[in-house]
């Protein structure tokens, strides 16, 4: 008993991300009393002159810095860009995605392709697959999966297959989404806005590493449900699949065969709608080519009509020209037209905004506590000095070597730090830099950070969405694992050649 009890006392708790984020504040802190202070010169558009480095006045940082760092990574002051906008967004998009939800939209959306397909299960391993990497690609899909569970085991258990390709379609299809990830605001975004670039530049490199690893993974996932609908003993849990399908109720259970209404099908709509929009405003359209300035002319045609135009706003910028400000709005817009559609009472709407905010402000303030280490290096202004030892480290190494060893860094960096935008906002401001020094673009020192993050993400046992997955469908996590372990090497090789294939065309 009393041994019990100390093995309890002493097992070690996984820290918050705000602990470990706090602890590396602290950390840096210190080090910016031993490391020599130094900067570089800058041109008009902030960027850093490689070979202007020059040694400055030391300026260790105290207790008083470490506590405003926080607060400064949110609000921003002259040498370090506040999160407020990032947060701001990802707050907004909580409450669209809340009001969303609230509707029952996406849930009866997947119901309904799954009684669609009665019958022809295995057709909806890629289909559902695709969808649900669409949702980690564009908006950080994950802990919405979890209502997903209980829907989809017993539609795959009961055709033969076992829980694990259950788990695996929605998991591995968000996960590999994520890896991939197009314009998610809380990879894609919150990096972007660390290096002051568009959360569209590299949109296209992103959408064919989307297209290839989602391949892969959907191959492997079927391949493995079609060996097991051959052969049952074949399934990794085939010792618990008795106690499944009577923990499941497969045979006396039947899914809820409700159609979606009117009202629901305008919401999904209007749920991709606003993700299209968002990619479309994201892209810097004449960046891309000079002459392709329709969304400009078209802009400025509307603003330009009587009443109409001032009824609009005279200040609406055109599509491809947008950042956070203008997507925050977009989904806040959203929001009300789909309140409108759905015809929701103002306090429901109210409610379910409110709430939707609530479940994501531990991701907004997250960013602001890792933006605070950028906050601490450049006042005690080591900055300089690390992308110094940078620069001189990387004399010489190719640019496919530079942006493979980043990816192998996140890996590692994505398990300490489990919050993919406390990831980016901490290291993004060092690792960006860097990468110019190597003449890699910071678009692709993204695409190697979200694919690691992504990686990880799909084994790791620091993840809610992991762990609350297998706890559903009762998986062991070294089932998992090994179920996983092929992919993961499959993922990781392909990724390793994408990212230095890129890096030099």
């Amino acid at each position: 008993m009393q041994t019990e009890k100390a093995q309890k006392k002493h097992r070690f708790h996984m820290p918050s991300a705000y602990t470990i984020l706090f602890a590396i504040i602290v950390v840096i802190a210190i080090l910016t009393w031993i490391i020599p202070a130094g900067t570089y010169a800058t041109d008009k558009a902030g960027n850093i002159i490689s070979g202007t480095y020059k040694a400055v006045a030391s300026k260790p940082q105290g207790i008083w810095d470490v506590f405003m760092a926080p607060v400064i990574g949110m609000v921003g002051d002259k040498k370090t860009e506040g999160a407020i906008s990032v947060s701001l967004f990802i707050l907004v998009i909580g409450g669209f995605l809340g009001v969303v939800n609230k509707t029952d939209a996406l849930n009866q959306g997947i119901s309904s392709i799954v009684h669609r397909y009665k019958g022809r299960e295995k057709q909806l391993i890629p289909i559902l697959m695709i969808l649900f990497a669409l949702g980690g690609s564009t908006y950080g899909m994950g802990e919405e999966t979890i209502a997903f569970y209980p829907l989809l085991i017993p539609v795959m258990m009961g055709v033969g297959f076992d829980s694990l390709v259950a788990v695996a379609i929605a998991l591995v299809g968000t996960q590999v989404g994520c890896l991939a990830s197009t314009v998610n605001p809380f990879a894609t975004g919150v990096a972007s806005q660390t290096l002051h670039i568009s959360p569209g530049d590299g949109l296209g490199s992103r959408i064919l590493l989307l297209v290839i690893t989602t391949a892969v993974s959907i191959i492997y996932v079927y391949h493995y449900a079609s060996v097991i609908e051959k052969d049952p003993t074949k399934s990794l849990i085939y010792n618990q699949r008795a106690a499944d399908e009577e923990r499941f109720a497969i045979k006396t259970r039947t899914d809820d065969d409700t159609p979606m209404s009117g009202r629901q099908k305008a919401v999904i709509w209007l749920f991709g709608l606003t993700f299209v929009i968002m990619i479309m405003g994201l892209i810097p359209w004449t960046n891309l080519n000079p002459h392709w300035t329709f969304f400009d002319q078209f802009t400025k045609w509307l603003t330009g009509i009587p009443v109409l135009g001032t009824l609009i706003g005279h200040d609406m910028a055109p599509l491809g020209t947008w950042y956070f400000n203008e997507i925050t709005m977009l989904f806040l817009f959203m929001s009300v037209i789909i309140m409108w559609v759905y015809h929701m009472k103002e306090g429901e709407f109210m409610d379910a905004f409110m709430k939707g905010m609530a479940d994501f402000l531990s991701v907004a303030i997250i960013v602001a506590v890792a933006r605070g280490i950028q906050v601490i290096m450049n006042n005690g202004m080591i900055t300089g000095t690390v992308l110094h030892w940078g620069e001189l480290g990387l004399h010489g190494l190719s640019q496919s070597i530079f942006i493979i060893l980043t990816y192998i860094f996140y890996i590692p960096m994505s398990f300490l730090i489990p919050s993919t935008s406390g990831l980016a906002a901490a290291t993004m401001g060092i690792i960006g830099p860097l990468g110019h020094f190597a003449h890699v673009s910071g678009s692709l020192v993204i695409t190697a950070y979200q694919a690691a993050s992504g990686w990880v993400n799909l084994i790791t046992p620091t993840s809610g969405i992991v762990m609350g997955a297998l706890a559903i469908a009762h998986v062991n996590v070294s089932v998992w694992w090994k179920w996983m372990l092929k992919l993961m090497i499959y993922l990781f090789i392909i990724t390793c050649v994408f990212l230095g294939v890129a890096a030099v065309l």
